[in-house]
């Protein structure tokens, strides 16, 4: 099967706006045939100056001639604008509907999938590869229409006057186009893939070092932390010498070429006339002169789009690697879970298909149940979580909630059945009413004072210059990290799912803050299914149940006395969490 050109796919997703497009191509082609009309009536007034010199004041059509280049220069680019009236209104059609058809693929994606991907790296994709087909519809196509109706134009002229002036004239041209190919091939598509990866890097590392600003501040790593960052950039500057300093040769010699058509002119006009002048061939040799830096100019302008079509090219196979994921299966005969009951049986997973990060894992969490995830960094307890909240499907096994597959159950009904609090909750930039209101889109403002003020959010309102309306991030409005979380603890109150996961949802809040989410917690908890992850110990000691996750397993299980009493993982990690909390700082006095 023939692959579908990059033009007609785009062409396909402007639907009718796509007219305007062939439309853009017609007006801009007569705009090029009528911006050569002028150079005719030039010719005309360079004749009559050379027929009646030194008489000058003879010429009797220099200013009709002159108001007439005029008038067609003008229609030019009038009818120009208009062909790029019609581009644009195409070109904004269709890289409207590319973010549209982007975006609604992108929400079907398993919600990890923006994590793994990298927000900096999503962002470039959705926003500025989309903006790449807008120019390149809106100006380069245009120009190439202008671009090709340009040289069969100046075909006619160069070979109307003198015929051996002007094959002299596309010596250069031919010349100047046999290099611009060797800049043009398959090796540059390369290069310019390689170039927008190195901008992808770049735009991907910025967004995480701005966005962990907050901690390189409050621990002081400044060098440590913008190493990574740096290094994109210096991979960039690399990468940009060595391609500069590649291009160098054949650019000063395309520009030389295309630059030197009058030269060569003047060397052939000095050959055709060692017999003498005519008055004619000087007429024509002048006129050539003034019209052959046009085709400077158009070469230019095929080099450059060619250019473009490759970026165009790169921005939709990175739009295309967005589009080829695979959104999680939706089920054709959706099961309502029975209960708020969890089960792992004999779960596989891995990020990139070779690693596994959780290795037969096989759990069960009854209804009502407030159970723990703790061990070791790195050990899988947050991908368990993702995979119950079905943030990614496993590999092999099955998660059930309720006794269904999650597969089986709707996506609205399953993200109604589970509510996440993560460690580092994001508010948008709204009223907290309608912050909190995410939960429950149909919710009262009575619902969300109520659900507030069970998430211990009393004294936030309070303090706050309009109340629950107040707009968080403007004006100097801003919460702590321990207020933020409240916040999203009412929002998921609000929801009123019957399974909670508390990823360390506690990490960031101090002390007083602490009290008050702990409170909030146990609000949130009554008659829920809850699971904790924590890497504080002292979190976990009342829970029913603990799951010790080492090496994507799970190493033990039981409640924290049952646990304490071996001599195992949990407690190993208890002894040094004893020790660590009874650490102080001392001054030594002299």
């Amino acid at each position: 099967m023939k692959k579908q050109s990059n033009l007609s796919r785009l062409l396909e997703i402007a639907g009718s706006h796509k007219y305007l497009t062939y439309a853009s191509w017609v007006l801009s082609a007569i705009s090029a045939l009528i911006a050569l009309v002028p150079f005719y009536y030039i010719w005309k007034m360079i004749k009559e100056v050379l027929e009646v010199a030194p008489n000058f004041g003879q010429a009797q059509n220099l200013t009709g001639n002159g108001w007439m280049a005029v008038l067609f220069a003008v229609i030019a680019v009038l009818v120009y604008i208009a062909g790029l009236m019609c581009s644009h209104l195409g070109a904004f059609r269709i890289a409207t509907n590319l973010r549209i058809q982007t975006m609604e693929h992108i929400v079907r994606l398993p919600l990890g999938f923006a994590e793994s991907f990298g927000s900096g790296k999503l962002r470039k994709i959705v926003n500025e590869s989309s903006a790449a087909t807008e120019t390149y519809l809106a100006h380069q196509l245009p120009d190439r229409a202008n671009a090709i109706a340009t040289p069969c134009g100046l075909l006619v002229l160069l070979f109307a006057f003198d015929w051996r002036l002007g094959l002299l004239s596309l010596v250069p041209v031919v010349l100047g186009f046999l290099i611009m190919m060797t800049m043009t091939g398959k090796q540059m598509q390369e290069k310019m893939k390689e170039y927008q990866n190195a901008l992808d890097d770049m735009s991907n590392e910025a967004v995480e070092y701005v966005r962990g600003i907050p901690v390189v501040k409050t621990f002081g790593q400044t060098i440590f932390s913008f190493k990574k960052f740096k290094d994109s950039i210096d991979r960039y500057k690399v990468w940009v010498i060595a391609y500069t300093k590649q291009l160098r040769t054949p650019m000063m010699f395309y520009t030389a070429a295309i630059n030197g058509v009058f030269a060569t002119l003047i060397a052939g006009g000095l050959l055709l006339t060692q017999d003498g002048v005519t008055s004619g061939f000087l007429l024509d040799l002048i006129f050539y002169i003034i019209i052959t830096p046009v085709i400077s100019i158009t070469l230019t302008r095929i080099m450059f789009q060619s250019e473009n079509a490759m970026i165009v090219d790169d921005a939709l196979q990175r739009i295309d690697s967005v589009l080829r994921l695979k959104p999680l299966e939706e089920t054709k005969h959706p099961i309502h879970p029975h209960n708020a009951s969890v089960e792992l049986k004999s779960v596989h997973f891995s990020y990139d298909g070779e690693k596994e990060v959780l290795e037969d894992i096989s759990l069960t969490i009854p209804e009502g149940q407030t159970v723990a995830f703790v061990g070791p960094s790195g050990g899988g307890k947050t991908t368990l979580a993702n995979l119950i909240s079905r943030f990614f499907d496993p590999q092999s096994g099955m998660v059930k909630i309720g006794g269904v597959n999650v597969k089986d159950i709707p996506k609205e009904e399953l993200m109604n059945t589970v509510s996440f609090v993560f460690q580092n909750s994001r508010l948008i930039k709204a009223s907290i009413l309608e912050n909190v209101r995410m939960g429950k889109p149909e919710a009262t403002r009575e619902e969300v004072l109520t659900a507030l003020h069970h998430a211990q959010c009393d004294d936030i309102l309070k303090k706050l210059p309009q109340g629950v309306d107040t707009v968080i991030g403007t004006k100097g409005v801003y919460l702590s990290g321990g207020e933020q979380q409240r916040i999203a603890i009412a929002r998921v109150m609000l929801k009123n799912a019957p399974i909670i996961i508390l990823d360390e949802a506690t990490a960031f809040a101090d002390p007083d803050n602490e009290s008050r989410v702990q409170a909030a917690f146990s609000k949130l908890s009554e008659g829920k299914t809850v699971i904790m992850i924590a890497h504080r110990l002292s979190t976990v000691t009342n829970v029913d149940q603990i799951f010790v996750i080492q090496d994507g397993q799970v190493a033990e299980c039981g409640n924290s006395r049952e646990l304490l009493a071996k001599d195992g993982i949990f407690s190993r990690m208890w002894k040094n969490y004893q020790t660590s909390v009874q650490w102080k700082v001392t001054k030594e006095v002299q």
